[in-house]
């Protein structure tokens, strides 16, 4: 693991996100090495030649010097990096944004897939305006371990239930649901008494990782090749029609709410929680960016 300090001018940037304004993330690369992670493409800012996965900036910052100017405004803590990797344990930078922020009034959204942000939950507690969510698109822990560093489902798990029941709202972030792999509903099950929100979200293969998931496909699981050929070679979305509609009767039959591709998540924050299908997701921000553009 290659690991270097770095300076940088500002770790807050502006955001052409549907669900935020800003973005933030206190590494540049992230040591979880998700097989299937979307973020590789931020290798190129970095002058790495390691492979994603191997390699982790540490960022430095001037301290944040007016965070009155987020008030009220949507950060996303963690949209290219794990803003808890292990890395975070020593030179703590996620720590040090959130105690900088902490008198902002900035509506913060953390993503990780880590049990060590327990180590802020208090310091979480005191944002009026926040919500943390944890990556499970699986609960066998072989399956995991084959796509990921992180730690496992059941960590993850304990960690979601623990600041739910310290009254932060939670979601459950059921992604990337792999075809014929990732049981959606099981998860449903086990996660729905200790979250405000389950997102869903679908596999996306592009680029470099593709091949290294079709061919992971072909070797562990060759019954379910012909599928993914369908979806990611021939552009097939009866799959995802089938598992939309599958899933909304289940909501149904479960008593939650389902909707769709809805980005104005500060409603739907309640209990039960309310399901968002959030598939398709790469064209809803093609729409964002060209509607951003627009009103530039």
């Amino acid at each position: 693991m290659i690991i270097k300090e770095i300076e940088v001018k500002n770790v807050i940037t502006k955001s052409n996100l549907p669900v935020c304004e800003y973005s933030v993330n206190p590494y540049a690369g992230c040591t979880h090495a998700c097989k299937y992670c979307y973020a590789f493409f931020m290798k190129r800012f970095t002058n790495h030649p390691e492979p994603w996965g191997e390699f982790l900036d540490v960022k430095h910052w001037d301290k944040i010097k007016n965070p009155k100017k987020y008030e009220s405004k949507e950060l996303f803590i963690g949209s290219v990096t794990d803003p808890y990797n292990p890395q975070e344990e020593i030179y703590e930078r996620t720590r040090v944004l959130l105690t900088e922020l902490q008198s902002s009034g900035a509506k913060l959204s953390i993503a990780t897939k880590s049990d060590l942000i327990l180590r802020d939950l208090d310091l979480i507690k005191t944002f009026h305006d926040v919500r943390v969510s944890w990556s499970v698109n699986t609960l066998d822990e072989g399956f995991k371990g084959d796509m990921d560093k992180a730690v496992s489902i059941e960590r993850r798990l304990a960690a979601m239930k623990a600041f739910h029941k310290a009254g932060v709202r939670t979601t459950c972030f059921i992604s990337p649901i792999f075809p014929g792999i990732t049981d959606v509903k099981a998860i449903i099950k086990r996660a729905k008494e200790q979250c405000n929100l389950i997102w869903l979200e679908n596999l996306n293969l592009r680029g470099s990782y593709k091949a290294v998931i079709m061919d992971y496909i072909k070797e562990k699981y060759p019954a379910l090749l012909p599928l993914y050929q369908d979806i990611y070679n021939r552009n097939d979305r009866r799959y995802w029609e089938m598992l939309d509609a599958e899933l909304k009767e289940y909501a149904s039959r479960i008593g939650l709410d389902y909707v769709t591709n809805d980005d104005s998540m500060s409603r739907l924050f309640g209990a039960p929680p309310v399901i968002v299908n959030y598939f398709y997701h790469s064209e809803i921000k093609k729409s964002a960016r060209k509607g951003s553009a627009k009103n530039a």
